[in-house]
């Protein structure tokens, strides 16, 4: 895999934190969410190492549990790689 770009690695983090914030709000209502951290760890230099932690503090009447936030945490990785496919 080539070098990326400080830029790139920047889209990237981009990415992932959009595409787990719309999987969560596509099934769960603004309202039910209190707080929502999506944290992305990226580290290069031996190939493309990504590690992405959502933590998501809901509503106590939603109907949602925490397991939405490792469901969006599988998304954004499928995000990063089809993003880093069409670089």
């Amino acid at each position: 895999m080539r070098k990326l770009t400080d830029q790139e690695l920047d889209e990237i983090s981009e990415v992932a934190a959009d595409a787990a914030e719309k999987f969560i709000f596509s099934k769960i209502s603004k309202k039910e969410v209190l707080g929502l951290d999506i944290n992305v760890e990226l580290d290069h230099h031996d190939g493309l190492d990504v590690d992405v932690v959502v933590e998501i503090l809901l509503d106590d009447l939603s109907s949602a549990d925490e397991s939405i936030a490792d469901e969006a945490a599988s998304h954004a990785i499928k995000a990063i790689d089809k993003f880093v496919e069409d670089l």
